[in-house]
């Protein structure tokens, strides 16, 4: 009974991580909205981090917008839904998961659910961030972005981490296998 309450618990805070990004996501949003006007740039920091509100009808850097309506909703709203909703089962269903990998998923998760949002209630994503480093430049982004790339970079950390472990088990099976041999 313990080790059932101990997994409801993690869920509970993996949700609480969804909600967290969500929640940063459309709080920013609503920000922009009331207060940018289309296009308009704020210059936050000197010419390398800006503000500007563009409504995007694509997915990432307006990918897809021009696709026909039906093709689009199908691509940029129903088939997401269906692949966030195997995610939260995902992570339900297999509370064994590295944390990491939980976490990195949440994130996924969580902003995915805001650009859906978005597409879903006001027919397009609100994009606001700009970033400009010269050798580091973006398209115009938003916090569900940011949450979708932190999450897929925790990923990465987590198979670089695991495939890192194998590659020491591995090795370490094999000195044992070598010094089984020497001392038969």
């Amino acid at each position: 009974m313990m080790i059932k309450n101990r997994g409801s618990l993690n869920f509970f805070f993996l949700l609480v991580i969804v909600a967290l990004n969500l929640g940063c996501d459309q709080v920013s949003k609503i920000i922009v909205r009331k207060n940018l006007v289309p296009y308009e740039q704020i210059t936050v920091i000197k010419d390398h981090f800006i503000l500007t509100k563009v409504e995007n009808t694509g997915a990432f850097l307006s990918a897809g917008s021009n696709l026909p309506n039906f093709i689009r909703t199908l691509t940029l709203t129903i088939l997401p839904v269906l692949v966030l909703g195997y995610g939260f089962w995902f992570i339900y269903s297999h509370r064994n998961l590295p944390r990491l990998m939980q976490v990195g998923i949440c994130f996924l998760i969580g902003g995915g659910i805001g650009n859906i949002y978005d597409r879903i209630v006001h027919g397009s994503v609100t994009d606001f961030m700009h970033m400009d480093f010269i050798l580091f430049r973006t398209g115009i982004f938003n916090l569900a972005d940011v949450s979708i790339m932190t999450g897929i970079g925790l990923l990465l950390v987590n198979n670089l981490m695991a495939s890192k472990a194998r590659r020491e088990m591995e090795e370490e099976e094999e000195e044992e296998l070598a010094t089984d041999q020497r001392e038969h």
